[in-house]
């Protein structure tokens, strides 16, 4: 007990001077920085990246995902679906436990049972919790929808197919809690969580620190090597990037995710590659990342704020053949990104059509001529683009190139919130977003134009109406045969790209910073943080200087 103790305090010690002290140079700690701070550890509010890849670290569900996005077995060793596509029916491991905790009192630990994910499931939509997470099932589930067999069979029974479901089960608000440590620690539940995950709560001080320890009864194995690698992960709380950057670059930290524009230049060249100064010192980690960054404009002619201009598609049209994104992308985002020259499912997804990469290449010529077709001369047409400050070079770089077709772009900035919120209510006509997907599936991204989801009922924010896409979409979610599904998802990206209520900018991608000492740090385009097969040199670098 006292070991443990005293490893405790070195490890907030480590945290709170940022560097790996006498005694711990032999354990193999994990060490990055979350500067928006976590807000939860119960997954049932794990609604952002910061709660999300603690949860990870700490609770598991049924499913996961590898790094391919492929559904593969977690606490469920494998499944079935019904013919009718309602009724999911799993079968668990024996031998995954909780956390050990106090809060199952004389044993002091517990074996997983189905009975825990139908408590889990139903504790997630119960409305007195009012969980984020709790949209998974929306409108979804049949009567008695949890149901436990005997304790290695768990199902779910839906009201009609929903073939997304089970890429959506691998999400942390379906990790599996158990009953005992909610009813002990109540609403602390957030801050003492008892999960199955590779790594247990050690310390958690908010905006301080965060200390997770190796679970030494973890359920998974690499071979016949018990895993996790790693006997702690050390979370640190620095507001500011730039600080992080240089604790990184000082052997301080271990990762960082994503490169702030006020260092990317000092990391990265032009074309994207790393700086040859760097080469033996960071490892550069790229992939593709489920994240579409777009404009949008209101189609909904109903709507006050709806410009007349935007209302023909032509127009709509033109502006996106008028931005040549590849040049954007060199220049403002040292090509961390694809271009979006094709439609809203972005590259790696079931349903993106990779004929359509560049549908809307730059041709400035027959954006003009579009324009001309519409009734529009040069001049003729002026329009206000939302955004938030974070973007305002991209915004900068567009108003530029529309000036070329004789559009006038007037940018106005607003708060991240206030931005939303009037999106959301149909009261600006132009506006800069992105969309994150929550689940690997297209259907995702293409609810983004589902009629029945305009806002502020759903994520519809142009308020985008097509009977024809609705009726399609409506056709992908009773189909389970995966490539059917993913050949009408093509269809209604090529409806999105005709009609055009979006002006794709870029597709994303994953960038991470990692020391040469870390091996094993896969990733996937959901840049989820999966720190199970991390190994580190058993003498990490004092620096990186």
């Amino acid at each position: 007990m006292r070991k443990t103790i005293a490893f405790i305090l070195s490890t907030i010690f480590a945290i709170q001077a940022c560097e790996r002290p006498e005694g711990l140079q032999d354990k193999q700690i994990f060490r990055y920085n979350q500067e928006s701070g976590i807000s939860s550890l119960d997954p049932a509010f794990a609604r952002d990246q910061a709660s999300g890849w603690a949860v990870n670290m700490l609770f598991n569900g049924l499913v996961q995902l590898d790094s391919n996005l492929q559904v593969v077995p977690a606490i469920a060793k494998h499944w079935e679906i019904s013919e009718d596509g309602r009724i999911y029916r799993f079968t668990l491991r024996q031998d995954v436990r909780f956390h050990a905790d106090k809060c199952f009192k004389d044993s002091k630990f517990k074996f997983v049972t189905s009975s825990d994910f139908v408590y889990s499931f139903t504790r997630l939509i119960d409305p007195k919790l009012a969980a984020p997470g709790a949209w998974i099932f929306s409108g979804k589930l049949a009567p008695n929808p949890f149901r436990s067999p005997n304790d290695s069979s768990f199902e779910i029974h839906l009201n009609a197919p929903y073939p997304p479901l089970l890429g959506m089960l691998s999400m942390g608000y379906c990790s599996v809690v158990a009953a005992e440590a909610v009813a002990f620690y109540g609403d602390g539940f957030r801050e003492h969580p008892v999960g199955t995950g590779p790594f247990k709560l050690a310390f958690w001080e908010e905006n301080e620190a965060l200390v997770l320890h190796k679970n030494e009864f973890y359920f998974e194995k690499d071979g016949s090597q018990a895993l996790p690698y790693l006997d702690a992960v050390m979370v640190q709380f620095m507001p500011d990037k730039q600080s992080a950057f240089l604790a990184f670059l000082q052997g301080k930290l271990d990762f960082i995710s994503g490169i702030d524009p006020a260092f990317k230049d000092e990391v990265l060249m032009a074309n994207g590659d790393l700086q040859p100064k760097y080469n033996d010192r960071i490892v550069l980690q790229r992939s593709a990342y489920l994240n579409t960054e777009y404009l949008g404009f209101l189609v909904n002619g109903e709507k006050k704020a709806a410009h007349p201009a935007l209302l023909d598609k032509r127009v709509r049209q033109a502006l996106n053949y008028a931005i040549d994104r590849k040049q954007m992308m060199y220049f403002l985002r040292n090509n961390v990104g694809i271009a979006g020259t094709a439609g809203l499912i972005p590259p790696g997804l079931p349903g993106f059509d990779s004929t359509a990469f560049n549908h809307f290449s730059y041709q400035p010529e027959k954006a003009k001529a579009l324009l001309k077709a519409a009734g529009y001369a040069p001049g003729d047409i002026r329009i206000a683009l939302e955004t938030n400050p974070t973007y305002l070079d991209l915004c900068i770089f567009i108003q530029r190139q529309l000036q070329n077709i004789g559009v006038q772009l007037d940018i106005n900035t607003s708060p991240g919130p206030t931005l939303r919120q009037l999106i959301s209510k149909g009261e600006v006509s132009m506006f800069r977003g992105s969309w994150i997907a929550d689940y690997p599936d297209a259907e995702n991204y293409l609810a983004l134009a589902y009629g029945p989801n305009r806002a502020p009922a759903g994520p519809n924010y142009t308020q985008f109406q097509n009977p024809r896409f609705d009726q399609l979409y409506t056709a992908a979610l009773l189909q389970s045969n995966d490539s059917l599904r993913a050949l009408l998802y093509q269809q209604m990206d090529a409806l999105i790209r005709d009609e055009a209520p979006f002006m794709v900018l870029y597709y994303d991608q994953v960038l991470r910073l990692v020391n040469p000492a870390i091996t094993g740090l896969s990733t996937n385009a959901m840049n989820v943080l999966d720190l199970k097969r991390v190994k580190m040199a058993p003498h990490p670098q004092k620096g990186l200087k």
